[in-house]
């Protein structure tokens, strides 16, 4: 090997060292350092110079996170890392957890099981911190398996009490989440902001409005610098915002002393929640002059869903016609969707047809869906059977995936408010023909901790009588008893079930 040869290894073994201990590296990073480590020989013992434990958990550490995760790179790291022939250094309690978080990214948790088993052989779990935190994220798709590790560990802290609060969150258990986090409220272990901010969000999701109130006074008495936290701040607007409770989200962004893009995003799309398109659009205006802060495509998304709701078209097309030049953000498929329904709930169906044909790409299912339901309230059977067709070009005239729960139903009430029966009724043997069954919609409601689920169609509450009562007097007292019967024998066949 002459003194040139001799050199490449060195010299690439530099360039990765630089790429992996960059903190901030591009997403690329790690993989131009795993195909470096390949190609140079550096996995040669022969001729691999010491490569630091340090630097090869920073290069697992960067294969197992977002924004591209790469479980099938990082694990055959460790294969090598673990054989006798390796060069490198044999892992330590930091490397795990890596290796861990990658294998929760796989369709299959093999991988992790051999792993579980391995750590328990060697005495790394459960004495270690950070293989705990890896072992908890592991099983994190599973609450059932997660809270088994919980409760079997001799020690936790809140970061093992964040993780399995967010299995439950994942899992759409948003009371469970809320009942871990009163027990670390009655342990000895003090709730971080992580902790606290996944309380916040578990309020949010189950609608517990009381319980995201009593954490709201407990940051004020317990610990006030973290009402200033950003993340807590966001969670708390979102919390209020969900539970109806727009005033006090948004006392709440008022009294936060720093604002980035997240605050002003969860106040936008909290007004745009509540219907209030004006707020929005004062709260997007006083964000770029006021805060010289460039909205994101969210952002902007939040705001013209406001002006849909309210009717604020002028306003709506406006920042949609300035998404480029004044906010530097390229309208994407949901922008247009957004401001198709914006102009279909108006009755601007031909305009809305003109935007979808200029579209830059190619329209998509939401955006034909958009400008169907629109046909349905204005009651345009020629547009809408052009919708239809093409959506059924886009598929091949197959719907999958329940994309068309709603689209034959939808032309069926078009064709019956209408007054073609024949039309109708030829729409409703298609439907018996294909089996489609539109999914029955459901709405959940937390009161004193019980969450009571309620489904379209469904007779089995039992509180049925009570709430039949109850509505019946709100019938009353709106004053529309005979217009409400009129319009739900109207509307009857919306509702069928195949």
């Amino acid at each position: 090997m002459n003194s040139a040869e001799q050199r490449l290894p060195t010299t690439l073994f530099n360039l990765i060292q630089s790429l992996l201990l960059r903190r901030r590296a591009a997403a690329s990073d790690p993989r131009v350092a795993h195909c470096l480590l390949l190609t140079s020989g550096l996995f040669n013992p022969l001729h691999s110079p010491h490569l630091p434990l340090i630097s090869i958990n920073s290069l697992l550490r960067s294969l197992s996170h977002e924004p591209q995760p790469s479980p099938h790179l990082s694990l055959p790291f460790l294969k090598f890392m673990l054989s006798p022939s390796s060069p490198f250094p044999s892992p330590d309690h930091l490397t795990f957890p890596f290796i861990l978080s990658s294998c929760s990214l796989l369709p299959s948790l093999c991988s992790g099981m051999q792993i579980h088993g391995f750590l328990i052989k060697n005495g790394l779990y459960p004495s270690d911190h950070f293989v705990k935190a890896g072992m908890l994220k592991l099983y994190l798709r599973d609450p059932r398996v997660a809270q088994q590790l919980f409760d079997e560990m001799p020690k936790v802290d809140p970061v093992h009490y964040d993780i399995l609060m967010s299995s439950y969150l994942q899992a759409g258990l948003a009371p469970n989440a809320l009942s871990v986090f009163n027990k670390i409220l009655v342990s000895d272990v003090e709730p971080d902001c992580f902790v606290l901010t996944t309380a916040l969000t578990a309020c949010a999701q189950a609608g517990a409005l009381d319980q995201g109130m009593q954490i709201h006074r407990y940051l004020e008495r317990r610990n006030r610098d973290y009402l200033k936290d950003m993340f807590i701040g966001s969670s708390l607007i979102h919390m209020y915002s969900k539970c109806g409770c727009i005033d006090e989200a948004k006392q709440v962004f008022v009294e936060m002393p720093k604002r980035n893009i997240r605050v002003w995003s969860v106040m936008i799309s909290a007004f745009a929640m509540h219907g209030l398109a004006a707020e929005a659009v004062g709260c997007l205006t006083e964000m770029k002059e006021k805060n010289d802060l460039n909205p994101d495509s969210v952002i902007l998304l939040g705001v013209l869903t406001a002006c849909a709701h309210s009717g604020l078209v002028r306003d709506g097309l406006k920042i949609f016609s300035e998404m480029e030049v004044k906010y530097k953000v390229t309208p994407q498929h949901e922008h247009y969707s957004c401001v198709v329904d914006m102009l279909c709930r108006v009755g601007r169906l031909h305009e809305a047809l003109g935007l979808i044909r200029e579209m830059p790409m190619k329209p998509m299912i939401p955006v034909w869906g958009a400008f169907i339901t629109g046909c349905r309230l204005h009651k345009n059977v020629e547009l809408a059977e052009i919708a239809v067709k093409q959506m059924q070009g886009l598929t091949g005239g197959v719907f999958e995936n329940g994309d068309d729960e709603g689209v034959f139903v939808q032309l069926y009430n078009i064709y019956l408010h209408a007054g073609l029966k024949d039309d109708a009724r030829r729409v409703r043997r298609l439907i018996g023909t294909k089996g489609i069954k539109k999914a029955p919609a459901v709405s959940e409601i937390t009161v004193d901790g019980v969450t009571s689920s309620f489904v379209a169609g469904d007779y089995s509450h039992q509180s049925q009588v009570e709430i039949w009562g109850i509505l019946d007097v709100l019938v009353y007292h709106m004053g529309k008893k005979e217009k409400c019967v009129e319009d739900i024998l109207l509307n009857a066949d919306e509702y069928f079930c195949l």
